[in-house]
């Protein structure tokens, strides 16, 4: 029974589905007829009588009914409507009837006033059908009835009531998105003719050239005012149809100095309480005199024209590729569900990006999923999402840029941010998203670690930083320690009197010169102690008429710590660790870079002791984690792409940094070494260094004397002797055994014999003797 039940069920199915497609054919015909009826006379007596009767009953308005009868015939041919139909039906003609009445309000003075009776009705008819005036019978009675009710005022509101309820019945919107809709077709009117205006007053330029100039501000900022008004009307709608564009051509600001004024800026600044913070000398408790030996009198500064200026691109056609990108980004997003708008646009050096404003509801985690879609989109080489911006509500797309452009040193060092600074130790980075030149100060960091992978522009990066220092403090101002092991990188500073003393190369000598600096830390610490101050800036400021009792600030630069790592790994990482914990108050900073950033470089002791970081490109997202403790360093681009992550901030900042070719360089040194005759490094720190190297290569078992003893006493020597008499494991005990055939106090192996013991006991009691 079920079964026959069922089949029946499909039969009644089909018949009504052939039904409907009937009826709605029949229904676009009739609809068509009465298209060509209304608007032709080419149908005949029939479309005369359809025209005569529709204008009759409904008047203008009926030129639309023909096309309300085709819309309202794909509800039965579409089974999407299926079960909604009648509500659709309703709405529709719930809307029509609206118009109609809408239209009769309109023209209410040609209504009869005794609307029912006959010779009315005829009026109503003709009135239709000859003009098209008034609303035809059914719209002049229905009209007639609410003018009777509820006025002319009360008509519009119900008929308005009447009308918004249909068309949410129809569009399944709300009350809201409707509003909001009717204001952002009102905002973008009032912004064109707000434009329009703007640019028929900026059109009128007078061509004067003080004139023009004020025409141009006036200009930008009514363009900003414009870019603006969409993002500040409503802090709680932060999207608007106009995007914000950003180009750091336009918005960087650099103030370039005449040379002259410069030096002698620069001069009046080294005489304030500041910057005398670190001038040269430690001579009460240390035996190493660390004066300045030079006596450089009337140290000029770098002149500004050694370095290149950067040459401005044309970026007149990236404004149109950056909206589409924009668009599509939007689409993009649109396409997996999630619904956002760009309200803003930040083009860099090298790279763009787009700030997304996500709709309430939107998770932020659905935009950072979908990175590999949308660099699939854009055609992007590689995008990084930032979730969200710092102090922002909205999520960062970072796209690289086309063509990516230099961002020379010179350019940042003009910057009114590096000029206005008044520390010796302020340092170049480079620009950031937005195009704003980046400086800080190495003394707020107070250390910082340099990391990324080879070629991705970490040593350009320690150049820029010497340099800018170098455009900032004079050799009594700032030392240098530079470790160099690649021998390569550091070595053209060699002979600038702001050096301690030469670039050390040497590994062995390396370690040696960072447990000076520890002790240097030391005794200055002592200094301060016996002076009753408790930092350098103390001191000096305590000192200040006296230029011998000054001291001046380290700047220790490692250039290659795996190197260091693999020579002397403990040392070098314990006398980080003391500089990094207890330097910063002695005016000693460190500067730490390498292009292994692995665990067993940069240790877990090194990194929480170095708070301030610089990530270039690495090649994992681990390498990342152990520089920054979280990934994105694995999207970076090179050449110069870096996130900077100093100290107290949230999260790293990316920027592209300032590049400075070898010539540059060499300018600078050039300038600077012929200031100087004969620089004089201080040889008493050389002269130490050099001895604790050679102790270090004679670094010997603690038992070997005890070992040397017993075998001179035995008159034999072997391995397992000194196992048993010593206690000691074989691997030790052969050391020994090898380090006095080296010495010449027993032969060389002789296979199965025991070795030969070539001293007597006479010859080591004088040789212990003359060392005693």
């Amino acid at each position: 029974m079920a079964k026959k039940k069922g089949r029946s069920k499909r039969k009644y199915d089909k018949k009504n589905e052939k039904m409907n497609e009937i009826k709605a054919l029949i229904q676009i015909s009739f609809g068509i007829i009465c298209i060509f009826s209304l608007h032709t006379n080419s149908v005949g007596r029939l479309g005369l009588f359809i025209k005569n009767l529709f204008m009759g009953l409904l008047s203008t308005p009926a030129y639309v009914l023909p096309y309300l009868i085709i819309i309202t015939s794909f509800f039965s041919l579409n089974n999407i409507f299926k079960e909604k139909k009648s509500r659709f039906m309703f709405s529709f003609i719930s809307l029509y009837i609206c118009f109609i009445i809408i239209y009769s309000l309109i023209h209410r003075q040609h209504i009869p006033e005794d609307i029912l009776s006959y010779i009315s009705l005829k009026q109503s008819y003709y009135l239709g059908t000859e003009g098209g005036i008034a609303g035809g019978i059914i719209g002049n009675i229905l009209t007639s009835i609410l003018l009777f009710f509820v006025g002319v005022k009360g008509s519009y509101i119900i008929v308005t009531t009447m009308a918004v309820l249909s068309l949410i019945l129809t569009t399944n919107l709300s009350i809201m998105d409707i509003l909001g809709f009717i204001g952002k077709v009102f905002n973008m009117i009032f912004n064109f003719l707000k434009s329009s205006i703007v640019n028929l007053f900026s059109s009128k330029t007078i061509v004067i050239d003080n004139q023009e100039k004020v025409s141009k501000n006036r200009e930008k900022s009514k363009s900003k005012l414009k870019k603006s008004d969409g993002t500040n009307k409503d802090k709680k709608d932060i999207v608007d149809e106009k995007i914000k564009i950003l180009d750091y051509t336009s918005n960087t600001k650099a103030v370039a100095l005449p040379d002259d004024n410069k030096n002698n800026l620069n001069d009046g600044k080294s005489k304030s309480k500041e910057d005398n913070k670190g001038e040269s000398e430690d001579e009460s408790l240390s035996n190493i005199n660390v004066k300045d030996k030079n006596n450089i009198k009337d140290y000029k500064l770098p002149d500004i024209n050694l370095l290149k200026p950067n040459e401005k691109s044309s970026t007149v056609k990236d404004k149109k590729d950056i909206l589409n990108k924009a668009k599509t980004l939007e689409s993009t997003l649109q396409n997996f569900g999630v619904e956002a708008k760009v309200v803003q646009i930040s083009k860099g050096p090298t790279i763009t990006r787009y700030e997304l404003h996500p709709e309430p509801g939107v998770k932020v985690s659905k935009i950072v999923n979908l990175s590999d879609d949308i660099a699939l989109n854009l055609a992007a080489q590689n995008i990084r999402i930032e979730a969200p911006i710092p102090g922002k509500s909205a999520v960062g797309i970072e796209v690289p840029n086309e063509s990516s452009t230099l961002v020379t040193l010179r350019e940042v060092i003009e910057s009114s941010a590096f000029n206005d600074s008044n520390s010796k130790l302020t340092f170049v980075l480079g620009k950031d998203i937005s195009g704003q030149p980046i400086v800080d100060d190495l003394g707020k960091m107070p250390h910082m670690l340099i990391a990324g992978a080879t070629g991705s522009g970490k040593s350009v990066c320690v150049n820029s930083l010497i340099t800018s220092i170098l455009y900032k403090a004079s050799p009594e101002d700032v030392k240098f320690l530079l470790i160099d092991p690649k021998v390569v990188e550091l070595s053209c500073y060699n002979g600038i009197p702001h050096l301690l003393l030469p670039v050390v190369t040497d590994p062995k000598k390396a370690a040696t010169a960072l447990n000076w600096v520890v002790q240097e830390m030391t005794n200055r610490y002592k200094l301060f102690a016996q002076n009753g101050v408790r930092d350098l800036d103390g001191y000096n400021e305590k000192f200040e008429d006296s230029k011998d009792e000054k001291l001046p600030k380290l700047v220790v630069i490692i250039d290659e710590l795996a190197d260091l790592m693999m020579v002397a790994p403990n040392q070098v990482e314990d006398a980080i660790c003391r500089l990094a914990q207890m330097a910063r108050a002695a005016g000693i900073h460190l500067i730490v870079a390498t292009q292994r950033p692995s665990v067993d470089v940069i240790t877990g002791v090194i990194k929480a002791n170095i708070p301030s970081r610089i990530a270039f490109s690495v090649s994992s997202g681990a390498d990342s984690r152990t520089i920054l403790d979280m990934g994105g360093a694995e999207k970076l681009l090179g050449k110069g792409d870096m996130l900077f992550y100093p100290v107290g901030s949230s999260k790293p900042r990316r920027m592209q940094g300032t590049f400075v070719s070898d010539s540059e360089v060499n300018k600078v040194v050039e300038f600077i070494k012929s200031q100087v005759e004969d620089v004089k490094y201080e040889d008493d720190i050389i002269e130490k260094i050099s001895n604790e190297e050679n102790s270090d290569d004679e670094e010997v078992d603690e038992l070997l004397s005890a070992a040397i003893e017993l075998v001179v006493e035995a008159q034999q020597a072997s391995i397992s002797m000194l196992q048993r008499k010593l206690r000691i494991g074989y691997n030790r005990a052969a050391r020994i055994i090898d380090e006095m055939e080296s010495r010449g106090i027993v032969s060389e192996n002789l296979g199965s014999k025991p070795r030969n013991v070539l001293i007597s006991k006479e010859e080591f009691e004088e040789i212990k003797s003359q060392t005693s």
